[in-house]
């Protein structure tokens, strides 16, 4: 319980990973891979904040920060393999002790019914102490490289800040040729010898 003046704070159970400077929030119901997901990011040369839960604290207006409770801060569990060290196994490059939440990435179970975004214009939020943190939900199935996906939510949440909004792009030029029709020029020119 917060004391009076005192920043407000919340646990989450998730992982929190600092990939490519964005802290990206795992978030799912239990057994969506959200701890393979983040060692699975280490391995790739990001770095671990938390694993299965995450205490955020409330820094002003819009900031969320994010850390591992000291009793097991970078250590991690994965059925099967038990629990271990991440500063021990990668060394101290490999975590934080704290980072600001600006992405949240939901993994669910694929359900075929369910729709998905699939252009990217469905901004959607995640509400953590009153802020509105920016949501994606990423539909987890056998085969799917989720690190990868992460990777990439990252990445775009990067050129989004920077003013790039691809989907937007993508959708006003779509909508400009409309009723033009798209032509030919617009494609780019192949031979039948390129694809035999």
């Amino acid at each position: 319980m917060a004391t009076e003046g005192a920043a407000p704070e919340t646990t989450l159970h998730g992982d929190l990973v600092d990939v490519y400077g964005i802290g990206v929030l795992l978030l799912g119901e239990s057994g969506t891979g959200k701890s393979e997901c983040a060692l699975d990011l280490v391995t790739r040369g990001h770095r671990l904040v938390a694993d299965d839960v995450v205490e955020v604290v409330k820094d002003g207006e819009r900031i969320l920060m994010g850390r591992g409770p000291a009793r097991i801060r970078h250590l991690m569990e994965i059925r099967g393999l038990g629990i271990f060290s991440i500063r021990d196994l990668f060394g101290v490059a490999a975590i934080r002790y704290r980072k600001r939440i600006e992405l949240v990435v939901m993994l669910e179970p694929w359900r075929p019914e369910e729709e998905y975004d699939r252009l990217g214009l469905d901004e959607q939020t995640y509400s953590i102490l009153g802020v509105e943190i920016p949501r994606l939900r990423i539909p987890v199935s056998a085969g799917r490289n989720i690190a990868i996906l992460v990777e990439v939510a990252a990445r775009n949440h990067l050129l989004k800040l920077l003013g790039l909004h691809v989907a937007r792009s993508f959708a006003k030029d779509l909508m400009a040729g409309e009723g033009k029709g798209i032509h030919d020029a617009d494609l780019p020119g192949f031979s039948r010898e390129d694809t035999e």
